[in-house]
């Protein structure tokens, strides 16, 4: 008997031997591609972070605000936001009567590091708001000593804005800008709490 195994043909295989994946001008191409899109993408995404981050901020100072004006409504004394303009951080205070002293309520919040306390170049302020832009007053302890390198927004037990003697005050605000954007958080007479923004290139404030 003939063994047939001697006869038989042995067909290579063709991808016997090969290895799959990219050879290297493959690859420098396709790096050469992503280098290219990222150099047009990174600077959107730059300003698209910059723009939320200072929305953000804007928001929080907001609602801290509206915070303070219903913890002096709560607790029938005063309240108050204090802005550091200096570190870039805010926060709320109440106000005890005995002994006198202001009380922190919640955590210290900080700005983004692109965002400050500022108007930049904005020399408006919004409409039916404030005569001259600026912002808030200075904060005193209770001593009624100033403190340096702050700014305050104080409300009554009725959620009105009052000054050192508790008189009613008009146009009290805090504005945070990144150099091309300002919002401003402004309080009425009556206690109204709005945001605003513009552009520091065409200013045109709007509610938002």
């Amino acid at each position: 008997m003939t063994d047939r195994r001697s006869h038989d043909v042995l067909v290579p295989n063709p991808l016997r031997g090969s290895s799959p994946g990219y050879s290297l001008v493959e690859l420098m191409a396709f790096m050469a591609v992503m280098v290219t899109l990222a150099a047009f993408i990174m600077p959107f995404t730059r300003s698209s972070l910059n723009a939320l981050n200072l929305s953000s901020d804007a928001r929080n100072l907001l609602s801290a605000a509206s915070l303070a004006k219903m913890r002096a409504a709560a607790s029938f004394s005063q309240a108050r936001v204090v802005v550091n303009t200096a570190n870039g951080t805010f926060h709320v205070e109440r106000f005890q009567k005995n002994p006198a002293a202001w009380i922190p309520e919640g955590n210290v919040r900080s700005l983004s590091p692109t965002v400050s306390f500022s108007f930049s170049s904005v020399t408006a302020a919004p409409p039916n708001t404030q005569p001259v832009i600026a912002q808030a007053p200075p904060c005193l302890d209770a001593a009624g000593a100033t403190m340096a390198g702050t700014a305050c927004i104080v409300f009554n037990s009725r959620g009105v804005p009052v000054d050192s003697t508790n008189a009613p005050t008009a146009g009290d605000a805090y504005y945070v800008a990144d150099g091309s954007v300002v919002y401003g958080v402004t309080v009425s007479t009556g206690g109204m709490v709005q945001l605003w923004r513009t552009n520091v290139a065409s200013v045109s404030w709007v509610l938002n």
